[in-house]
């Protein structure tokens, strides 16, 4: 059988980098170790761009790579020359393995169990059904209602989940409007443009959120608040930019639409018990300085007490989204390679940046991540991408009138959730191109509008802030 080059490639390519002399890469002073990792990362980002395996299944290859080449207790034919000065420091393999329970997907499971909680008992449609009510039966604001919801779920719920329920919501209305009403096109559009931004609000919001927070730490530390505090704001904006431009380019001919989502609130003592945990557990999570508990710690608090008292149930725990929670400790675990190793930093001091405004080197960064954002996962990007920008932003002395790392990290974050141009983007997009109600070149224009100037907003908020004093 003739395997596709989906398949070849990302083998070639890393075993052709594993032979070469350390003379043939353009480092002065690259290590044995550092060799190893650049053939690492080029299996990971060949896998996570062809995909000829999960992308979570690339994650897991990484972590037993690193275990295998780079760790102290790897094969023992491959670090006999640990002692010689071109070899490097072996990575010890605690450091690796304590990835798949890294705070950051600690974090995300508390992100999974309130979310999966919450449908379960229907919080989620019954308050869609209550916070839709003021918005009327103009089309325009009735639009502008599914998608303020869909912002606020998302920046607590799984962004995929978050667009399968609201579409299933929106298919009665998309029942009332003509075959040829533009108006399909934007409400179509709506939900997943919405989705995608309203992730960028929370930590727990999307997972290239919680890569960010690993290498915020130290000095350049940001609490969920205060990640709320710049992310609230963003999407707010975004989110009126969004419904401007759909409004523009897809005007509804339909005048009136009628919402009726039917439904109560569920007054069980397990219900209750959701209902309280939900609202303690963000007031926790918003007023860390109060408490002294990290968002770390208050996300296990809805694991235990879910888990407790049997809201969630060992068949509950089978839906859990744990390829995700795989492919984010894979990339803390790239990132960990790059930076014990010393490989990030040896790139980054290889190329002069200083040389260059600090503008440009930050669009470049930001609209690299948004294109590569837009044909592979926006974690996968994350994870690939945000080692490096982060010793970058680190390097930089340019950088600091601008906030340096911070700024550096937030703006290819922010990047990497505004890549929403195609259906093979996100799963949100995915969905929606599902519905028949979307064409390929109306995602596109709508998604590379929002995801450049939402690109150029992110550097204009994030200079406001650093400014103010309130983050760098």
């Amino acid at each position: 059988m003739r395997l596709s080059y989906k398949y070849w490639i990302p083998i070639l390519v890393p075993l052709v980098v594993l032979l070469l002399p350390l003379a043939a890469f353009p480092f002065d002073g690259l290590t044995v170790l550092q060799q190893r990792v650049i053939a690492i990362f080029l299996l990971a980002a060949l896998c996570w761009v062809l995909e000829p395996i999960p992308i979570y299944a690339t994650s897991v290859v990484i972590i037993m790579l690193e275990l295998l080449l780079l760790s102290n207790k790897g094969l023992i034919f491959l670090r006999s020359d640990a002692n010689q000065a071109h070899f490097g420091t072996l990575m010890d393999y605690h450091d690796i393995m304590a990835t798949f329970a890294s705070p950051i997907i600690m974090l995300f499971l508390g992100g999974f169990f309130l979310a999966m909680a919450a449908t379960k008992y229907r919080l989620d449609v019954n308050l869609a059904r209550v916070l839709l009510k003021p918005f009327g039966h103009n089309p325009k604001f009735v639009m502008l209602g599914l998608m303020l919801i869909t912002a606020i779920f998302s920046m607590f719920m799984s962004n995929t989940a978050t667009t399968a329920m609201m579409l299933s919501i929106l298919t009665p209305v998309m029942a009332v409007f003509a075959p040829k009403d533009p108006g399909k096109v934007a409400f179509a559009l709506s939900i997943p443009v919405a989705a995608n931004i309203g992730g960028i609000g929370t930590p727990i919001g999307t997972p290239p959120n919680a890569i960010a927070l690993k290498y915020l730490v130290g000095e350049n530390l940001i609490s969920f608040g205060e990640w709320m505090m710049f992310g609230v704001p963003f999407v707010v904006v975004m989110m009126a930019l969004a419904w401007m431009l759909l409004n523009w380019l897809y005007p509804a001919d339909q005048q009136n639409i009628q919402l009726s989502i039917k439904g109560k609130f569920l007054k069980t003592p397990k219900a209750y018990m959701v209902y309280a945990t939900f609202a303690v557990t963000i007031l926790l999570w918003l007023m860390g300085d109060l408490h002294g508990m990290n968002s770390y710690t208050v996300a296990l608090i809805p694991v235990a007490v879910f888990s407790l008292t049997g809201i969630i149930n060992k068949e509950d725990l089978k839906k859990i989204s744990w390829d995700v929670l795989w492919l984010v400790s894979g990339g803390i675990a790239l990132g960990l390679a790059l930076d014990q190793t010393g490989l990030a930093s040896l790139v980054v001091h290889s190329i002069p940046f200083d040389q260059y405004s600090p503008y440009v080197v930050l669009f470049s960064a930001a609209l690299l991540c948004l294109l590569m954002a837009n044909f592979m996962s926006h974690t996968a990007t994350a994870n690939l991408l945000m080692p490096i920008m982060a010793a970058l932003g680190a390097s930089m002395t340019s950088l600091a009138p601008l906030g340096g790392e911070v700024t550096m990290i937030l703006v290819v974050t922010f990047a990497a959730s505004l890549g929403m141009s195609l259906p093979i983007s996100t799963p949100p997009n995915a969905l929606a191109h599902a519905t028949g109600h979307v064409q390929s070149q109306q995602m596109v224009k709508v998604g590379a509008t929002l995801g450049i100037v939402g690109v150029l907003l992110s550097f204009v908020m994030v200079w406001i802030l650093h400014s103010l004093g309130h983050i760098g």
